[in-house]
């Protein structure tokens, strides 16, 4: 990211132009100067105040709101003036070219004032994650899990674990300590095994919930089967739209065709793909290839086909389509019509039910794959504490080369919990994150 710390940095932080106020937000050591040099005088701290905006030269930008924010009580723990405007793109444009010709002043990068607010300790980089993620929600459920971790949910978690974790290792510390000097070296507390395992429990418990990924990027569900099994036909029923091209020609779909769809308040993608079949066409031969390597990646697969020729039966929903025909297909889940619409609602219910299972609960703190990596190498090395540990007769253990290596082990788990929440260096992955932000953001 270009430009130091020290600049004072301004953007629109509001939404989309023309709006009814439009809110423009400078942040830095600069930022009373540019409350003096356009509206002459600071206000009272944290109170808007009605203003005439000028230009250097005298001339009236606009009248609006101004409040003085001083720091470090902010959003970017720096000081902060906004400037709340009439909604005209003109208007914008004006007050921002007059703070660009002030000394110091420059506009913002995409996420620049959060990644400041990382920086500055105004909030942990999981929560900077979820404000991300925030900002991009568009279902219920997504916004509910974004607002948890912007609110510090993992963060807070993180520190209970951290704050165990840092207790346990004092007590082996000391026994290494209390061994250098004394030839009585105090035994480990009966307990240590007991709550080094309760806490990779713990550890445990939260990797196993389903992947923030999978609420973010919608639960991925694949419609597959033979050629002219009503694969788009269904797609289109279930996505209420025209999405995918409908014939009674075999061989129809070439392609993966990518979906988005709402089911009950919970993201998904669905994929409507080439029939399976023995074919001698290039083109199509590529559209099967790809049909079949997509399954296996899949999270849930609706199968228009004979029970027993699917691939993964245990991610499937077995859906007998073309229903009207009056074809029975036994050991389906389900029996549709696109004509009729016979069973729709019930395959949206079974959809419904089997995304539910795939989406982490409600209450639950859904981890990225960042998280996960850390928080899975901070499990691994409490499980190498525990290996050694669970080897010896913890009463009489002493302060030898075993130990050191306990201590050494919950030493790494601590850095790794320290890496799910900035407290390590992460310089290597924060221009990727900040750069998902809006400029004003």
């Amino acid at each position: 990211m270009s430009g130091a710390s020290r600049d004072t940095i301004f953007a629109l932080s509001s939404g989309a132009l023309p709006a009814g106020i439009a809110v423009v937000r400078v942040s830095g050591p600069d930022a009373a100067q540019a409350i003096e040099k356009l509206v002459g005088k600071i206000p009272a701290p944290r109170r808007a105040v009605s203003a005439l905006l000028r230009d250097a030269d005298g001339s009236l930008l606009d009248r609006g709101l101004v409040l003085w924010l001083p720091a470090p009580g902010t959003a970017t723990g720096e000081d902060i003036a906004e400037f709340h405007l009439h909604g005209g793109r003109a208007v914008v444009a004006a007050v921002q070219a007059a703070l660009g010709r002030l000394p110091g002043m420059r506009v913002a990068e995409p996420g620049e004032f959060t990644r400041r607010a990382f920086l500055n300790g105004r909030l942990d980089l999981a929560q900077a994650e979820g404000l991300a993620d925030l900002l991009a929600a568009e279902t219920e459920l997504q916004r509910r899990q974004a607002l948890r971790q912007a609110e510090g949910g993992l963060g807070k978690l993180v520190a209970g674990w951290r704050e165990r974790l840092l207790t346990l290792s004092a007590q082996v510390e000391a026994a290494i300590e209390f061994g250098e000097d004394e030839d009585d070296v105090p035994a480990l507390p009966p307990n240590l095994v007991a709550s080094l395992r309760a806490l990779r429990e713990d550890i445990q418990a939260a990797l196993a919930q389903p992947p923030a990924e999978r609420l973010r990027d919608g639960v991925r569900i694949q419609l597959a089967g033979p050629v002219n099994a009503g694969k788009s036909s269904l797609i289109n029923i279930l996505a209420a739209r025209e999405a995918a091209i409908t014939s009674a020609v075999a061989g129809t779909t070439r392609d993966i065709i990518e979906v988005p769809v709402n089911i009950a308040g919970m993201p998904c993608l669905l994929w409507d793909s080439a029939g399976l079949r023995a074919t001698a066409g290039h083109v199509e031969s590529l559209g099967v290839e790809r049909s079949r390597q997509a399954m296996a990646g899949v999270d849930l697969i609706l199968w228009l086909g004979a029970p027993d020729d699917c691939p993964y039966p245990d991610k499937a929903i077995i859906v007998q389509s073309k229903s009207d025909l009056g074809r029975p297909e036994s050991g389906a889940d389900v029996a549709v019509s696109a004509l009729t619409g016979e069973g729709i609602p019930t395959l949206r219910a079974l959809l419904e039910e089997r995304v539910r299972a795939l989406l982490p609960p409600p209450d639950a703190i859904a981890l990225n794959q960042r998280q996960q990596r850390h928080l899975s190498a901070a499990s691994g090395w409490l499980h190498g504490a525990l290996g050694v540990l669970e080897d010896q007769a913890i009463p009489g253990l002493k302060a030898d080369g075993d130990i050191l290596i306990v201590a050494e082990n919950l030493r790494l788990a601590r850095l790794e919990l320290d890496h799910v929440t900035g407290r390590a260096g992460v310089e290597d992955m924060l221009d990727a994150l900040f750069g998902r932000f809006c400029v004003g953001k």
